[in-house]
């Protein structure tokens, strides 16, 4: 069986049980199973496959509704290729959000990043800030594990520490010191949404990554507390959110002590980052 054939085929089948970029994804899958980028599967359509039967096995997985970067092992992000595993939430595109927010406030010297998973916020802001040092936590050692071979993968192990807190309400220990911005994209989805998430995330992605259970705002009220404690004076403070949450956040936020607190939109203009500043 040729590329080209096997891409028509697997684009049928993945249309057939209705997946959402469909085409896309077979690429991506072909790409896999042919060892080559995605961008060379159409050029190299005469191409003979050495194992058809990878390929079936892997739409299947995409038919089973297993997400790509999960069956890949890889998601890309602020133009970075990042490993992804079970045990970390695959990074999705409204997170980028937040790195533009930070970068608008310019370079800083030490930062944190709370709930790391793969590392992705403080590994891209690393990528931006040439001389900035960055901590990063999360309570599942296996996350960190994954931060840690991103870090290193992206060569910015020796800018970045890695730290394992162990209290689902503790995002910050006492001896990290302080920090000139606290960033974090914290579970934050509701037990009511939980039934509502695709299956593509409540089946593969941590739930422990995803809710925090009842309200979903647990995690706000704990990071608002503790950031005082830890951000410089006039440190900033950003965090990500559910696009219907912004205004809870800001209050929790400004009820906490901080100021010129503001909601911010992503690209599809709903709100997504909540930014505030120590006085």
């Amino acid at each position: 069986m040729t590329l080209r054939e096997a891409l028509v085929r697997a684009t049928e089948q993945l249309r057939a049980a209705e997946i959402e970029n469909a085409a896309r994804d077979a690429r991506a899958l072909l790409a896999m199973a042919a060892g080559i980028p995605a961008d060379r599967v159409t050029l190299e359509g005469a191409m003979e496959l050495a194992d058809p039967t990878l390929v079936e096995r892997l739409v299947q997985r995409r038919i089973s509704r297993e997400p790509v970067s999960k069956i890949l092992g890889k998601r890309l992000f602020w133009g970075h290729e990042f490993t992804v595993s079970p045990e970390t939430l695959d990074p999705r595109p409204e997170t980028e959000t937040l790195i533009s927010t930070a970068l608008e406030i310019g370079p800083v010297n030490r930062f944190a990043d709370l709930g790391t998973g793969t590392g992705i916020i403080a590994i891209s802001l690393l990528k931006e800030w040439p001389k900035a040092q960055a901590v990063a936590t999360d309570i599942s050692p296996s996350a960190l594990e994954v931060a840690a071979a991103n870090a290193e993968t992206l060569n910015v192990q020796n800018r970045l520490g890695f730290h394992q807190v162990h209290n689902n309400n503790q995002w910050l220990d006492e001896d990290l010191g302080c920090f000139d911005l606290i960033l974090s994209n914290p579970p934050y989805i509701s037990d009511a949404e939980m039934t509502q998430l695709s299956p593509e995330v409540f089946n593969h992605d941590p739930h422990l990554a995803l809710t925090p259970g009842g309200d979903g705002m647990g995690p706000y009220r704990d990071i608002a507390a503790q950031s005082l404690a830890h951000l410089k004076s006039g440190g900033h403070l950003m965090v990500e959110t559910g696009w219907r949450q912004g205004a809870d956040v800001k209050a929790i936020f400004e009820r906490a002590g901080l100021t010129n607190v503001q909601i911010l939109p992503d690209m599809d203009k709903r709100d997504r980052v909540v930014q505030a500043t120590k006085p």
